[in-house]
């Protein structure tokens, strides 16, 4: 198994903003880096067991499963992600600081069709590409919780 993470602080964001935004999947197209349509939503998101299958823009991850295996309201969440390429388990965590709400993206993987050719593509093309999507999935993540903040004040 694989880890990639990324990390964004957002000033003056509180976390309980910052969960109802990440939580709130009408929202995901705003911010989830490759996000096209939402499939399929089952359950109560984001408690446990609660599932959403989603599809990616052209030329993108195709569709991506993803259910809850835990969550731990004010703290993070925990789920399991599959897409054609890989399947995995994928946390939020949100932490509150003096300076903001500090949110950190992780995602766990493993190829499924690994191979000879498949770890050195993973090792040299694949993990940077998936910290690239993490990273743009934060940063789009909080210029979306600023400007909610920014109109509630």
């Amino acid at each position: 198994m694989r880890t990639v993470a990324a990390h964004e602080l957002v000033p003056g964001a509180r976390v309980a903003d910052a969960e109802a935004l990440w939580y709130d999947l009408r929202r995901w197209p705003g911010f989830v880096d490759g996000f096209g349509s939402m499939a399929l939503w089952e359950g109560e998101w984001p408690a446990r067991d609660a599932r959403v299958v989603w599809d990616s823009r052209p030329d993108g991850r195709g569709r991506v499963a993803e259910q809850v295996i835990a969550h731990e309201p004010g703290a993070s969440q925990r789920v399991g992600v599959e897409d054609h390429q890989l399947r995995g388990e994928q946390t939020i965590r949100f932490a509150q600081s003096d300076r903001g709400c500090r949110v950190t993206l992780e995602l766990t993987y493993e190829l499924k069709r690994p191979g000879v050719g498949g770890a050195l593509a993973d090792l040299f093309f694949v993990r940077h590409a998936l910290r690239a999507s993490l990273r743009r999935t934060l940063e789009r993540f909080a210029i979306e919780l600023r400007a909610d903040r920014d109109l509630a004040t």
